[in-house]
């Protein structure tokens, strides 16, 4: 097994010198010679053949982790190497490195955009959305006649278009976050109600007859049987709906924001045709996604870890 690893590190090193090699073969001219694409067809053999090598490892979570990270980096290895082979335009798509080096740059006022959408706009409506439709899914159970009159309407919610209520948003609480909030709220709320409603009728029949026949209350039964049971699908929404929530105040933010927000910098940047910060305020808002959803992915291991789907996926 130890030998399998460091051979497997061993042609991940190897294609990681190649590629170096290859920049460098990049930077002196002639550019595009003969040399240049079978460097570049060695190296991406080598880079293909080092993740072969990473994924079929043993390893348990952090092989399937450190593969995606090396596929990841060789993806946006290769976008830089053929973009600045063929001079593809800035406009048209920006070398990473240029990306890099205007979020650098711009370091502050991508904070401070990360701060206005994010930490404002999305977290509060994220939590008022889900908190909400979570109570509403428990007075549904709880009393079966406000079925009839409450899913409907939580239904029509989700089928307002968000370009439709965005304006109306920004009419309604102003260009400040709030807005955003909003809008973030009316699209995590049906998601959150009808996967909690789905989640608390998955506790088994015969186990409800036990709490039954143990006299148990309602919310006896719904904290000791119900709940617990239902934590996959809460955890599924919650994850569906963190890259809702950004989507949402995203989008919000072009129909009216402050001067501040990663909806905002896209739209007014465009507009300059500075393309590099365009895709700078494009990171932010992915790996911002992508680490919220790897936490609840997180919590959800600690919160569910006796539901079959994730000791399956620790035993794998």
């Amino acid at each position: 097994m130890k030998d399998a690893n460091l051979r497997a590190l061993g042609w991940v090193a190897a294609a990681a010198l190649g590629g170096l090699l290859l920049l460098r073969l990049q930077r002196a001219p002639p550019a595009l010679d003969v040399w240049f694409w079978l460097g570049t067809l060695l190296v991406a053999s080598l880079a293909v053949l080092s993740i072969r090598r990473l994924a079929n490892l043993d390893g348990g979570r952090w092989v399937g982790t450190l593969t995606a990270a090396v596929f990841g980096l060789w993806v946006v290895y290769f976008w830089q190497v053929l973009v600045v082979a063929f001079n593809v335009p800035k406009v048209l798509l920006p070398p990473p490195l240029a990306i890099i080096e205007s979020m650098g740059l711009h370091g502050t006022v991508l904070w401070g955009d990360f701060v206005q959408t994010v930490l404002k706009a999305v977290l509060i409506g994220w939590a008022v959305g889900c908190a909400a439709g979570f109570g509403v899914a428990v007075a549904i159970d709880r009393l079966p006649f406000l079925q009839r009159g409450l899913l409907p309407l939580a239904s029509l919610t989700s089928t307002i278009p968000l370009v439709a209520v965005a304006p109306i948003a920004v009419m309604w609480f102003g260009f400040e976050w709030p807005s955003k909030a909003a809008v973030v709220v009316l699209m995590t709320f049906f998601p959150m109600l009808v996967s909690t409603l789905a989640g608390l009728q998955a506790s088994g029949k015969l186990e409800r007859e036990l709490m039954y026949g143990y006299a148990a209350s309602y919310s006896r039964t719904l904290l000791a049987l119900r709940l617990p049971a239902a934590l996959p699908f809460m955890f599924a929404a919650l994850k569906v709906n963190a890259t809702l929530a950004l989507i949402g105040a995203i989008v919000a933010e072009f129909f009216g924001s402050p001067t501040s927000g990663l909806g905002f910098r896209i739209s007014t940047e465009a507009a300059k045709m500075n393309m590099s910060l365009v895709w700078g305020a494009i990171v932010v808002a992915a790996v911002t996604g992508s680490a919220a959803y790897a936490l609840l992915v997180q919590i959800e291991r600690r919160a569910a870890f006796w539901h079959p789907s994730i000791r399956e996926g620790r035993a794998t």
